[in-house]
């Protein structure tokens, strides 16, 4: 059913028809309709879950840490400094290999405050062991979350994993989408039936301590965890696509790349507006693509390795900066195509930091930029994209 909804509520209607068995979250600017929402559902009858008020977004994830290792599925959602609280906790059910699912509404960490929305708070999740798929619209992050169970779940992986989808831009917007059906996702998603749960009948230890004769190959199980992760996500897309008729490509999604001399690569809703921009120079004789990263992590490194090999320059913008290097997702490409001895110009633009517009002027700039490097002009490999010099 297409219905013109919020982005939020069609992301908790999803979330209602994965079944969740308990609900914790604590309302935060620009992820609060979702659970705001989802709680409405809850007092209407209408989804049968344990929903949890808390004190704070620590304890949104730690209650679930405790409803998880118990054998319920679990749901939460955040943004910004709600997912900054959250640190250790993200690390804390990784480790413990926990299929939780997490909508992460991304906006701009402080200081200075700011609501407005950029990727810095799940692009420094990265490293938590956290699957992390991300957005292009509504529509995927709806699609997505079925998927996130799919392979949170999965014997083989049992990762948390979060969808991100941009603040404002994605959960305030109200566009046309496809509902999910809640026989369709009966059909996709199975009840989640752990293997191993916390039982008095059956006692066994949940984090327990471990020495440094044993801690590596903790880390490693959750690494190789993620790497077989990236065949489960390619397979949760085809078969949410034989469901649903739906797909977004697996890992990566490409646009125009098969003779593209320039390619950009990003992530999250600037997608929408550089597709436009593509056609519009594409008109003009440009020859430029799009890969699309959907997972981040598990990095893609063999995917991007496919789709840039025959590029003349790459341009990767996104909504981060590493502060005293240069952007991550620029610097896990360039470690991949180097990995792969491909030696094509490499240029990094971080852009759109604290919900500031990335225009169609800003991309026709980059692809300048970047045409320009193609020709052997050398220019910084990375900079920030329509910085205000004046404010300096």
């Amino acid at each position: 059913m297409m219905k013109v909804i919020e982005g939020s509520h069609a992301v908790a209607h999803a979330v209602m028809c994965c079944r969740p068995d308990v609900i914790s979250a604590y309302p935060i600017t620009p992820q609060t309709h979702i659970v705001e929402h989802l709680s409405q559902l809850v007092a209407d009858g209408k989804l049968n879950t344990e929903f949890l008020t808390v004190d704070s977004e620590f304890s949104a994830l730690s209650s679930l840490v405790g409803a998880s290792v118990v054998g319920a599925r679990c749901y939460s959602s955040t943004t910004s400094q709600g997912l900054a609280l959250m640190w250790e906790v993200l690390y804390n059910s990784s480790g413990l290999r926990l299929p939780l699912v997490m909508t992460v509404a991304n906006r701009a960490l402080g200081a200075p405050l700011n609501i407005w929305n950029d990727q810095q708070d799940s692009v420094g999740a990265r490293d938590s062991g956290w699957i992390q798929l991300y957005a292009e619209n509504v529509q995927e992050a709806v699609d997505m979350t079925p998927q996130a169970y799919k392979i949170a779940e999965d014997p083989d992986i049992l990762l948390p994993v979060m969808v991100c989808m941009d603040g404002f831009i994605l959960t305030h917007v109200y566009e046309p989408v496809y509902l999910l059906e809640q026989d369709k996702v009966d059909s996709y998603l199975p009840p989640y039936r752990p293997a191993v749960v916390l039982d008095t009948a059956n006692p066994k230890t949940f984090g327990a301590f471990v020495d440094p004769s044993k801690f590596t190959e903790y880390r490693y199980m959750q690494w190789d965890a993620q790497i077989r992760a990236k065949q489960k996500i390619v397979d949760a897309a085809l078969d949410f696509q034989k469901i649903f008729g739906r797909y977004y490509g697996g890992l990566i999604d490409t646009y125009h790349a098969e003779d593209a001399e320039i390619m950009i690569v990003t992530m999250g809703s600037v997608i929408g507006t550089i597709r436009d921009c593509i056609d519009s120079m594409r008109a003009e004789g440009i020859k430029v693509g799009l890969t699309k990263i959907r997972s981040y992590r598990p990095f893609p490194a063999e995917a991007l390795q496919k789709a840039l090999k025959d590029a003349s320059v790459i341009a990767v913008i996104e909504k981060d900066t590493t502060v005293g290097n240069q952007s991550a997702l620029l610097t896990d490409l360039k470690a991949a195509l180097y990995n792969s001895k491909l030696r094509m110009p490499v240029l990094g633009f971080t852009a759109g930091l604290g919900g500031r517009d990335i225009t169609v002027t800003d991309i026709r700039k980059m692809v300048e930029i970047s045409s320009r490097a193609k020709d052997g002009v050398a220019e910084s490999d990375y900079q920030f994209l329509d910085l205000k010099k004046e404010l300096l």
